[in-house]
């Protein structure tokens, strides 16, 4: 069972960048496992702290070789192109095409405190970057074409959410986001 809910869009926490992790502790190697139980149970393939409502620098990741934490995360370099189908766990139900660099290099911190270097590309490389992309208050919908951003922005309307440029919902005592 989840750990956590997932935050959605139109929660503050989402558009603003994360904070540096100065302390690898019990409490982040805690917090991992428990984003990774809430990330299996979604499914997803990677949830950032944000996403959980915990604004710190770290996401989990797991694309089929097993389990992975980030703290602190960097990308150092991007080569190539990739046209995929992206969508998010603070977005559900939506998905769309999305050009993004095809491999990536990204730096970072493990559980123990050992500096991490991930050379990724394709899947893996897509989800670094997504999970990259919450970590500084980015959602995918705002890397879309206008095409693109006009038809998430009417899906978000009917679903009842709202896009980062729109008004943020309201939150009602049944958790259900609406429009003001």
């Amino acid at each position: 069972m989840a750990v956590y809910v997932i935050r959605k869009i139109g929660d503050p926490v989402l558009n603003r960048r994360t904070e540096e992790i100065t302390d690898i502790d019990g409490r982040i190697a805690k917090l991992a496992d428990d984003m990774l139980e809430t990330m299996y149970d979604e499914p997803g393939v990677g949830l950032a702290a944000n996403q959980v409502g915990i604004s710190k620098r770290m996401f989990v990741y797991d694309v089929g070789y097993g389990p992975v934490t980030v703290i602190n995360p960097r990308i150092v370099e991007t080569d190539g192109e990739w046209t995929y189908e992206e969508g998010c766990l603070s977005i559900p139900g939506m998905s769309f095409e999305l050009v993004r660099p095809n491999a990536v290099h990204l730096v970072g911190w493990d559980l123990d405190g050992n500096e991490v270097s991930i050379e990724a590309d394709e899947l893996e490389g897509r989800a670094l970057q997504h999970e990259m992309d919450h970590l500084d208050g980015t959602l995918f919908i705002e890397r879309l074409d206008d095409d693109q951003r006009k038809a998430a922005k009417k899906a978000l309307r009917e679903m009842n959410l709202a896009a980062p440029d729109e008004p943020t919902p309201i939150r009602r005592g049944d958790g259900v986001l609406r429009l003001p």
